[in-house]
């Protein structure tokens, strides 16, 4: 998290370095791929790489103005603390992006839009597991982005409503560049990044909506062949042709342009609140830790007249049988001077 301290300019001309740089990252990051992958003649390895430079690059572009050699720092700056639950946090995530996208499938399955097809091999099954680490890394990268590092600065200059809206509106303004974008599309990617914002700020980490936006993206591209965000790069054993209308399917879009889908991102948020009510309680409140003034107030008069009178009596020395000294009654010292005298 900020510093409190930092003025919200500062914070402010972060985010601004920030977004700058993840915007050159992604050049630098397909130039690298597509340099590399050409020269080694191994085509299908390009968007795996593209990935993992553009992962690397906003890692540790990100880290750099806060010490990236300080033990923790690249862990911090993009929201991936190491915690007891960070792998139950991705699970559940996972889980959840799995069962919204079968949900949002439903209306076309019961209309017969969707038309799959399967074929094995083992060259599709080496290609699918790799189809599945670059969705791993793609979700990682943009959560990242846009939900990490950037997202705290400006949480930071304008609130978790003011950030959460604003990063929602460029997430789903630059969906707008991918083929086959319409304005559903658009409207749908804002309601995805306000859910996955949603999941940062229940955990204060990207573990929960990482595991949602690969959960989403892999069920959508690997077990069911249907095209991401218009994107069917993705190699899989089943490859999946739709019909229909473009409202109930999405069209070459994908679901990410179907009606309904935005009706279960709607539906999912308060799912999204209730599994993390533990996550929220653990992470997301600062422990209470005791300050102000030491106050010692004394005790009451009645009290400490009380005490005083119950205390017990002081010890009593008990001399020799021959008294050093005269005694305070007369009567005592005439008897003792009689005991002392000689008798005739």
């Amino acid at each position: 998290m900020p510093n409190p301290t930092t003025p919200r300019s500062l914070q402010a001309l972060r985010f601004l370095g920030g977004f700058a740089w993840f915007l050159i990252a992604i050049v630098l990051s397909a130039h690298a791929a597509s340099g590399i992958t050409t020269r080694l003649n191994l085509p299908s390895f390009e968007p795996i790489l593209e990935q993992a430079f553009l992962l690397f690059l906003l890692t540790v572009g990100f880290s750099l103005p806060y010490g990236i050699n300080r033990p923790g720092v690249l862990r911090s700056v993009n929201a991936l603390p190491q915690r007891s639950t960070d792998r139950e946090e991705l699970l559940r995530g996972t889980a959840l992006g799995w069962a919204m996208l079968l949900v949002a499938l439903l209306p076309m399955m019961l209309t017969g839009a969707l038309h799959p097809q399967f074929s094995f091999s083992l060259q599709t099954l080496g290609q699918t597991l790799l189809s599945v680490l670059t969705i791993a890394l793609a979700t990682l990268a943009l959560e990242i982005a846009f939900r990490g590092c950037l997202f705290i600065r400006l949480i930071a200059v304008l609130g978790p409503v003011g950030a959460t809206t604003l990063l929602s509106f460029l997430y789903a303004l630059l969906s707008t560049f991918r083929p086959n974008a319409t304005p559903l599309s658009f409207v749908i990617t804002f309601l995805t990044g306000i859910l996955f914002s949603i999941a940062y700020l229940r955990t204060h980490a990207l573990w929960l909506g990482w595991g949602i936006h690969f959960g989403w993206n892999a069920a959508m591209a690997i077990l069911f062949g249907l095209p991401i965000a218009g994107n069917a790069d993705s190699i899989s054993l089943i490859s999946t042709d739709v019909s229909g209308h473009t409202w109930l399917t999405g069209g070459p879009y994908g679901p990410e342009a179907a009606a309904f889908t935005a009706l279960v991102l709607l539906a999912a948020m308060p799912v999204l609140y209730r599994i993390s009510r533990d996550y929220e309680w653990a992470y997301t409140h600062p422990p209470i830790i005791a300050a102000g003034y030491e106050v010692t107030i004394a005790p009451p008069a009645a009290h400490t007249a009380t005490e005083t009178a119950a205390a017990p009596a002081p010890l009593v020395q008990i001399l020799g049988s021959t008294p050093t000294a005269a005694s305070t009654l007369p009567v005592i010292d005439e008897h003792l001077r009689n005991d002392h005298e000689p008798r005739s």
